[in-house]
């Protein structure tokens, strides 16, 4: 009787642990690491899901850039400081919204440094270098890559876009204004395009900053933060065009705050899975506990689209995904 009775309790208890193992793996993942952090970027390398955020703190504490892996998406493991501003000279605060991406086995960080005003301080878009996803990144071109303010956009939050023949854009752009950019093969510099300017303005309605392209079925989907990243009404927006050079005529959001939730959810990118057409957006947002503006959090949800293309609008979860190994 003992015997039956121990048997029972192990077979209940084995229960219990596994369902438990299995809510805790589908419950309460966002956000989906513990600290402040903005901006996000999300892509993949070696069929391992990483994010690179801004350090969400006062300008003068952004000195340093962490990042972060998982190869499931529920299981994150944080690389610290894979660049600060001894590694880059002429940067002193404010690094931003790193966009990277992989060139000729090298891995591009794109940052933006100092929150220039005017076109007589000393900042805006530098490139760092490294050759693994973690760093350490070291000063690609000892200046800054873009450091003026052209067609009205402050040289922040630079997306670095790969069209399908190859060729690397730099999008970009703060102050309600987005520039786009043909880069060099080796990233030293730009490319005029073919009326000989460099900076072409593609700036839609409502946008603010925060800039993210990616293509769907040969659809270039450009997409963007509207509002205050202070506020409330902080949100993305999006548009579809067939080229990426636009022009983009905005659709409508597709995500934004929940008062039961968050608040001040935007500022996000995208990321697909290969060989598939399941879609994470991850983002940032900040917790209804939270008032100090630097309060926010990286979180992600899945991405949907409906027949006719159109990106169906995002529900903020405190769930967040399932975990999703790259096959």
């Amino acid at each position: 009787m003992k015997q039956i009775l121990f048997f029972l309790f192990v077979v209940f208890y084995s229960r219990t642990i596994a369902q438990t193992i299995v809510s805790d793996n589908h419950k309460n993942n966002n956000p989906i690491f513990k600290g402040w952090y903005a901006d996000p970027e999300g892509i993949i390398f070696n069929k391992t899901y990483w994010v690179y955020p801004t350090f969400s703190a006062p300008y003068n504490d952004q000195v340093f850039l962490d990042a972060f892996s998982s190869p499931d998406l529920t299981h994150w493991t944080k690389h610290s400081r894979i660049i600060d501003t001894s590694a880059v000279k002429w940067a002193k605060r404010a690094m931003w919204a790193p966009s990277i991406i992989k060139n000729k086995n090298k891995y591009f960080l794109f940052f933006g440094a100092n929150d220039i005003q005017n076109d007589k301080e000393i900042g805006g878009i530098g490139i760092a270098v490294a050759s693994k996803p973690e760093g350490p990144y070291k000063d690609y071109l000892g200046k800054p890559l873009v450091d003026k303010f052209h067609n009205g956009a402050q040289p922040i939050d630079q997306f670095v876009f790969r069209d399908k023949d190859g060729q690397h854009y730099l999008i970009y752009g703060g102050w309600r204004h987005c520039n786009i950019a043909k880069l060099k093969g080796d990233f030293t510099g730009f490319i005029p395009f073919k009326d000989k300017t460099v900076f072409k303005e593609i700036t839609p309605e409502n946008y603010v900053e925060g800039p993210f392209m990616f293509i769907r079925n040969n659809k270039y989907y450009f997409m963007w933060s509207e509002g205050g990243w202070t506020g409330p009404d902080y949100s993305v927006a999006y548009a579809i065009a067939d080229s990426p050079m636009g022009p983009f005529k905005r659709i409508g959001k597709i995500l934004a705050q929940n008062p039961k939730i968050a608040t001040g959810a935007g500022h996000h990118s995208v990321i697909n899975v290969p060989n598939s057409d399941k879609y994470y957006i991850i983002y940032h947002r900040r917790p209804l506990t939270e008032t100090d503006a630097n309060s926010r959090e990286t979180c992600i949800e899945e991405m949907h689209f409906d027949e006719n293309g159109y990106i169906k609008p995002v529900v903020i979860t405190n769930e967040g995904v399932k975990e999703h190994l790259i096959k």
